[in-house]
């Protein structure tokens, strides 16, 4: 048996019709499928955002944003489209208001000076529940970042 060990992410284009795009994260390679289609690659830890658009002959049919982090060979996680074999979800959204809304916080994170794919995966998680209930999330902090650092570095 073959264990994967990174997460794929299936980035596509097709002109007034989709857009699956990284919003943000650092894969460790890339590989162009063809003109529309490219996969991306994810160490386990990594995180990174989805943005997903599609639309037919009548306007948008759906607008996401989900904020994963790639998982290791048996941990467990959730299947999602365009990512093989899955990822843990941090935030979802759906709707391009709501998605306009956890947009606005991956830019007060890169404001800050700090890499969106490098904040602390609770902080996505907490915007992701103040979203849901329709509530301002929490700016991230320095002092967040700092604490996290620390965190994950003892962790490691």
């Amino acid at each position: 048996m073959t264990t994967r060990r990174y997460t794929s992410v299936l980035v596509v284009f097709q002109r007034d019709r989709i857009n699956v795009r990284l919003r943000f994260g650092n894969p460790v390679c890339e590989r162009q499928i063809d003109r529309r289609r490219r996969l991306a690659m994810f160490t386990p830890g990594s995180t990174f955002a989805l943005l997903r658009w599609e639309a037919n002959a009548y306007g948008t049919t759906l607008s996401h944003l989900a904020i994963m982090r790639a998982v290791a060979p048996g941990e467990t996680c959730c299947i999602w489209p365009y990512v093989r074999p899955g990822a843990k979800i941090l935030l979802f959204v759906a709707g391009w208001s709501q998605v306009e809304r956890a947009l606005k916080a991956v830019d007060t994170v890169e404001a800050l000076g700090v890499a969106p794919a490098d904040a602390a995966p609770e902080y996505w998680q907490q915007v992701h529940n103040r979203l849901w209930v329709h509530e301002t999330p929490r700016t991230y902090s320095q002092e967040q970042h700092d604490a996290w650092l620390r965190r994950r570095e003892l962790l490691s």
